[in-house]
């Protein structure tokens, strides 16, 4: 089983050859792909949710009899998908923690400073800043938990 160093254990393996900088550099990268593989799970995720959630509207208006079941099914499905995206949004945050950790061990070093975007954000238009400054944890978590919210409410209004 492949497992990534410890970034706070300053004896891996990773580093034995070569300098300390650069067996960090080996973990950053690592780290930064799994980080980066997180953004298309996380998209996928979502647009089968909102895919899931547009097959279930399509039978609300087919289902008159059993239309606390069919929401009752949406509110749970709705649950999972919640917890399934948030899964996932913890691992990015946690590989985030973990890149963020070793960066500022070199705070000089370029290599090191990938991820860290804060000048150029304050480049971008102000309107952009505001709109591309939410995070999508706000709307990956926000959107499963408004339309379970959403299914429970036409479950209880239908009991």
């Amino acid at each position: 089983m492949n497992t990534i160093p410890d970034v706070n254990d300053k004896n891996n393996n990773v580093a034995s050859n070569n300098s300390p900088a650069e067996g960090d550099l080996k973990i950053y990268n690592t780290l930064l792909q799994l980080w980066q593989a997180e953004n298309p799970i996380k998209t996928i995720k979502l647009q089968f949710l909102l895919a899931s959630n547009a097959g279930l509207l399509g039978f609300l208006s087919l289902q008159n009899d059993n239309l606390t079941l069919l929401a009752t099914g949406g509110f749970v499905l709705n649950i999972i998908w919640l917890l399934s995206i948030g899964r996932t949004s913890l691992f990015q945050k946690a590989w985030k923690n973990k890149l963020d950790d070793i960066a500022q061990q070199y705070p000089d070093d370029a290599r090191f400073q990938i991820l860290n975007i804060t000048f150029a954000e304050k480049r971008a238009p102000a309107w952009l800043r505001v709109i591309g400054g939410v995070s999508s944890r706000y709307y990956l978590l926000g959107t499963p938990a408004g339309l379970a919210v959403a299914w429970l409410a036409i479950a209880i209004i239908r009991l």
